[in-house]
């Protein structure tokens, strides 16, 4: 470094790099800077700002979202005055007040000190015309030499020329004076002695731990190198040079530590610029349900606590970087709002068509009609199934509400009609038989199982009603030993299905890696539709009840339309596995 050089390069200091937890501690720092008689950075008070808002922001957004998440409207949700931040502002506006009054009072320092300096140059100028002259003025320039050193700084723009000038007087101060030349030599021993000292401190600096507080020292040492007189002429520029390098040691690592930084910072900013491309990805794509909703709501709120464990970034594009952020998830939650409350409203119309069918069956669950009424009773139970889904916790209660009605009138229906039992309960033991032959069809291979089922099937269906309370019990039985049937069938078809795959590929390679990609491609979309639907089938699922047992015949009926479903899904999952080999 020059020791001309004036500029300061950027400082950071502990209090620049502490990290603060709370908006109390921001304040306390502020007010002693306001209150006290230290003299903050610009840095500091940057770091104070951004950690404060940063703050401030974190402590809205989370109120924002837990009023959103308890089902707040957020076209009425307002942020709420913070007083500590009034606090912040009025503090911050004092410290300001007295940077400007210092700042103010340090350059009409630096005017009256340029001003003095300015005088003993000319001075010294008048001095120095002759050797005589400079001989018997030795003791007057020594004492404007110590003067010139006790005056502090001048302004940054007058510095170097203000130097260089002092320099050039001193320099020919000294070649003048020939009169007094064992007090030169000794000065210049002297002055020998203090440049060689700084050398040697300044090369001890390299040892320094702490980059930052090595680059202030090495600030003070070229302070006291500039107001060291000169040296013999012909050790001059050895001295400097030896200066120089100890100089250019230190702000080398001065310019690394900061540079690292600044690579910290602009991973940071990949980084956060990543997590913002993820929180628009998800807020640009459509969510179908509620699941996707609260499956998306999961994922943002993890990258929202990923983004706080991100460092700052580079300072011009800190607040930008988080704008775009805090934008891009204030979009996902409004939207999530806005369906939610679409969806409360569809809900609601439910409820309305579900309540009126309760009062209905109610109506009807006391009636001795019982050929009439139990027409009406079907019907408004196929009406129930045609309407959409309403909250679990009150769609479980109007349920019960409806099946505690029909059950009532069917029950009432049946004790009337106790003279069926008996042949109730011989149609109960054959239907048992044909379920044990299906069972036994599970256990051996044989050609026609197809047709032995339905035969099977259409002999359980011929026999008429089973008692009413066994009548689940024996349905739950029967689709049981149908479905291992079924998925009997469905593998030995699924594998004939596959090699007649394999087989028409053959054909299909035979014009070519278009048509094979072709045919991959409308495969893909085929599976990709064939996943949704079966997402759909799950979700609906999770909004059915099974607290009776009419509940029961229709969650299984889902359940098994989901299992042929997930199997049609592995069979072409296997296909385009397939295709890829």
């Amino acid at each position: 470094m020059d020791s001309q050089e004036t500029a300061q390069q950027p400082q950071e200091t502990a209090q620049e790099k502490r990290l603060y937890t709370s908006k109390e501690e921001v304040i306390a720092r502020v007010k002693e800077l306001s209150q006290g008689e230290e003299e903050p950075t610009r840095q500091e008070l940057e770091h104070l700002k951004t950690a404060f808002y940063f703050l401030l922001n974190a402590e809205r957004d989370a109120a924002q979202k837990a009023y959103l998440d308890n089902g707040g409207d957020p076209m009425q949700y307002a942020v709420l005055p913070d007083p500590l931040e009034e606090v912040f502002k009025t503090e911050m506006n004092t410290i300001k007040e007295k940077r400007q009054q210092a700042i103010q009072r340090l350059e009409e320092e630096k005017q009256q000190n340029l001003k003095r300096k300015q005088e003993i140059l000319e001075r010294i100028k008048e001095l120095t015309t002759t050797p005589e002259e400079a001989a018997n003025a030795f003791q007057e320039v020594k004492q404007l030499q110590q003067e010139w050193r006790e005056i502090k700084a001048v302004p940054a723009e007058n510095a170097t020329e203000l130097w260089n000038n002092y320099k050039l007087v001193q320099e020919q101060f000294y070649d003048l004076l020939k009169m007094n030349f064992e007090a030169r030599e000794y000065d210049f021993k002297k002055n020998l002695e203090m440049k060689t000292a700084l050398c040697e401190a300044a090369e001890k600096l390299s040892e320094e731990e702490d980059v930052i507080s090595a680059f202030h020292q090495l600030q003070d040492l070229h302070n006291q190198y500039r107001e060291i007189g000169p040296v013999a002429k012909e050790l001059r520029e050895e001295v400097w040079a030896r200066f120089k390098q100890a100089s250019t040691v230190i702000n080398k690592k001065h310019a690394a530590h900061y540079e690292a930084i600044r690579l910290q910072q602009e991973e940071n900013l990949a980084k956060k610029s990543e997590l913002c491309d993820k929180v628009e990805m998800l807020t640009s794509t459509e969510c179908k349900n509620a699941a996707d909703w609260e499956a998306k709501s999961k994922e943002i709120i993890a990258l929202q606590a990923e983004w706080k464990t991100i460092g700052f970034a580079p300072k011009a594009m800190n607040v930008k970087i988080f704008e775009r952020f805090r934008t891009a998830c204030d979009q996902f939650f409004t939207a999530k709002s806005e369906y939610f409350t679409e969806l409360r409203s569809r809900y609601q119309e439910n409820i309305a068509k579900k309540t009126e069918l309760v009062k209905q069956a109610q109506a009807l669950q006391d009636s001795t009609e019982w050929k009439q009424t139990t027409e009406k009773m079907v019907q408004l139970q196929k009406e129930w199934k045609t309407i959409g889904m309403v909250p679990k916790k009150t769609g479980d209660e109007l349920w019960k509400e409806f099946i505690a009605a029909c059950d009532k009138f069917f029950e009432a229906r049946n004790a009337a009609n106790a003279g069926e039992r008996n042949e109730q309960q011989e149609n109960l033991k054959k239907k048992l038989e044909v379920v044990e032959k299906l069972k036994s069809l599970a256990e051996v291979e044989t050609e026609d199982l197809r047709q032995q089922i339905q035969t099977l099937s259409e002999e359980f269906n011929s026999i008429g009603h089973v008692p009413f309370k066994e009548k689940d019990k024996l349905y739950e039985e029967y689709h049981k030993a149908l479905d291992i049937l079924y998925k009997k069938l469905n593998k030995n078809r699924a594998d004939r299905r596959l090699n007649a795959f394999k087989q028409g590929m053959k054909e299909v390679a035979k014009r070519g890696e278009n048509a094979v990609e072709t045919e991959r491609q409308r495969m893909q979309r085929r599976y990709e539709a064939m996943k949704e639907e079966l997402a759909n089938y799950e979700t609906n699922l999770t909004f059915l009840s099974a607290s009776s047992k009419k509940g029961n015949s229709l969650i299984d009926e889902m359940n098994r339309k989901a299992d042929k479903l997930r199997d049609e899904l592995e069979l072409m999952k296997q296909k385009i596995k397939a295709m890829n080999e």
